[in-house]
Order: C-alpha cells, then sequence, then structure tokens
C-alpha cells in the first residue's frame, strides 16, 4: 500500500451530497455490513428494488450508495474515477463494522479502487467492466451507436438487450433504462485508459461473479477477472448485465451471500 499519495495532498476530493440506501436485519446476528456499488449511470436505486431487502432477510446489514453524479447524490459532472473512489470509502468508513464491498459493472472498478484504500472484509466484483481499449471495442461491436459518443465526452447509452434477458417484461426493462443517469466523461476517458489497479490493503477474498450471456462484458473477460485473483468466475447463464434487476436476481445475490457465510474463501 502507498503511504502518501500526491494528488490526494495536493488536489483532495471535494465533500458532495452522499446518497446511501439501507436495509437493516430486524434482529443483529453479527454478520458483515455490506456495500453495494452501482456501474456507471446506475444509483443505489438499483440495489434497493431487489437486493437490499433480501440481504437484510439474510440478517446482513445492507447499504447502497450512489457515487457523486450518480442517482440522488450531488452533481459532479467532472468528477474522476479517484472521486468515485472517495465516495465509497467515505461510506464504508461510516459503518460500524468492516464492510464486505460489491461492485457492478463499472463500480466493480471503483470498488478495485476502493480495495487499495479500505480494508474490506471481502470485495465481489458483479459483472466487472474493469475497464481497456479491449472493454470498449467489445462494447462496440455489441452496441456501436451507444459506445461510440463516449469518446467524445458524449453519454455511455446502454441498451434494454445489453443490460436484461428476454426474461424481463419490455415494460420493465424500459422502465429501469429510463431511470439511467451518466458518468462524467473523465471517468469515461479514464475507464479506456485504465491501469491495473494498486494492491488490496489486507488481501481479502474477491468473489467474480457475472453471465456467459452478458452482452456487456465478454466471459473472456470474467475469467481474466477471476483469475487475478486466483479464482475462477462464478457464472449464471441466461441473465443479463444488471445482475441485480433482472428476472432471476434471487441466484447471484444468494450465491453472493453464501459465500460470506461460508467465509468470503
Amino acid at each position: 500500500m502507498r503511504l502518501i499519495r500526491f494528488d490526494d495532498w495536493a488536489s483532495p476530493v471535494p465533500p458532495v451530497r452522499r446518497e446511501v440506501r439501507s436495509a437493516t436485519p430486524e434482529l443483529d446476528e453479527g454478520k458483515p455490513p455490506v456495500l453495494f456499488v452501482p456501474g456507471f449511470g446506475h444509483g443505489a436505486w438499483a440495489f434497493a428494488e431487489f437486493w437490499l431487502e433480501h440481504a437484510a432477510g439474510r440478517g446482513f446489514p445492507a447499504h447502497a450508495v450512489s457515487p457523486r453524479g450518480h442517482g440522488g447524490s450531488g452533481t459532479a459532472p467532472k468528477a474522476s474515477l479517484r472521486a468515485y473512489a472517495h465516495d465509497v470509502v467515505q461510506a464504508a468508513a461510516s459503518l460500524p463494522r468492516q464492510v464486505v464491498l460489491v461492485g457492478h459493472g463499472a463500480g466493480a472498478l471503483v470498488v478495485e479502487r476502493a480495495l487499495a484504500r479500505y480494508p474490506a472484509r471481502a470485495a465481489v466484483l458483479a459483472a466487472p467492466v474493469l475497464g481497456g481499449w479491449a472493454t470498449f471495442g467489445a462494447a462496440v461491436r455489441r452496441n456501436p451507436g451507444g459506445t461510440l459518443p463516449a469518446i467524445f465526452g458524449g453519454r455511455l447509452r446502454l441498451s434494454r438487450r445489453q443490460l436484461f434477458s428476454r426474461e424481463v417484461p419490455d415494460a420493465v426493462a424500459k422502465g429501469y433504462v429510463g431511470r439511467l443517469g451518466r458518468a462524467s466523461a473523465r471517468a469515461q476517458w479514464q475507464l479506456l485508459l485504465h491501469r491495473a489497479p494498486e494492491p488490496a490493503v489486507g488481501d481479502p477474498p474477491v468473489l467474480v461473479v457475472g453471465s456467459p450471456d452478458d452482452r456487456v462484458v465478454p466471459p473472456s473477460a470474467l475469467t481474466s477477472a477471476a483469475r487475478r485473483y486466483g479464482g475462477a468466475p462464478l457464472l449464471f447463464p441466461g441473465m443479463g448485465h444488471d445482475l441485480m434487476l433482472d428476472a432471476r436476481w434471487r441466484e447471484p445475490i444468494d450465491a453472493i451471500l453464501d459465500w460470506l457465510e461460508k467465509g468470503g474463501s
């Protein structure tokens, strides 16, 4: 871990109103809190639909943070990935026990950055978009009209077909797509020019989950991400990119919580 980060000293991340949604168990069973981090365009609402209450029902205090510029958090049109990771670290540090970080999509990349600054109990990378031109190339092939504008500072637009399986009714999927916002142009560029993250503090166990039918993240990317942490991805065939909103949303969250109950290994 780097002890001194020049950027943090010379250019501190400015404060912003931060949205955190929570669901807590009826009885405190001593299980670790889980902090969910959404990907670009999504907010805490994406986990509040199903996963927060479900995790709480299984005894896990569950929270979801909207990084600045997303959901109900304060606007930040020039936010960087460092600022997003700062929001995650601040939200995690505000909780009473050591947190499990769960990042979805580009939120997985934010979680990787946060792990270098916060000693998480464990981490989960769900349908991780970990950046680089290979990831961008795959997105262009599947959705050129929604992806190419991001190169020039425009909004990255993901389609219903990319995000959801056919099991999700069109009206429901359209409603979710209509709620999507946008990441800053700066963060989008940093995603493309992504460099390997710093090592995680404390070497926490990391689980990678996703779908081989994801039209945003190819199976090879899931395998590569899992290998970096010494494992194999846990796959859920037939699901779209937005695992937490798809018709079979219970399967991945139950698998994640089962993994945590077994010690996160």
